[in-house]
């Protein structure tokens, strides 16, 4: 099974939705999705961040997109290491996501068969 990684950095709308419409074709098509998130890509997991994310035209919100990519396995990862950055807290992160640093990116790529950065 191909592995995917890919890395959430902004919670910009024509860069947050990227990630998720990549994994869940990626999930389609029966390969292991991780999802790192960090900086501004840490709103999109935060506790009612997806949902003020919106892009016109997109197939799904970002909530929905969420719920289908955890649902199909997808792992979700919250750099820990930026939390001070952006001033949150693990209760701020939205349940089914784990916790992990630039070592478990690193790590993770390192193994993965495909790594995409947006």
């Amino acid at each position: 099974m191909a592995k995917m990684w890919i890395f959430c950095g902004s919670d910009d709308p024509e860069r947050a939705f990227p990630p998720f419409m990549l994994g869940s074709g990626a999930q389609a098509l029966d390969m292991e999705v991780t999802m790192f998130f960090t900086m501004s890509g840490l709103n999109i997991i935060c506790r009612g961040g997806a949902e003020k994310i919106t892009l016109d035209g997109a197939p799904k919100p970002l909530t929905e997109f969420i719920k289908i990519l955890q649902e199909g396995g997808a792992r979700m990862i919250a750099c820990s290491a930026a939390f001070p950055i952006v001033k949150i807290t693990k209760e701020d992160i939205i349940e089914g996501v784990e916790f992990g640093g630039v070592a478990t990116f690193a790590s993770g790529a390192e193994e993965a068969d495909i790594v995409l950065t947006f």
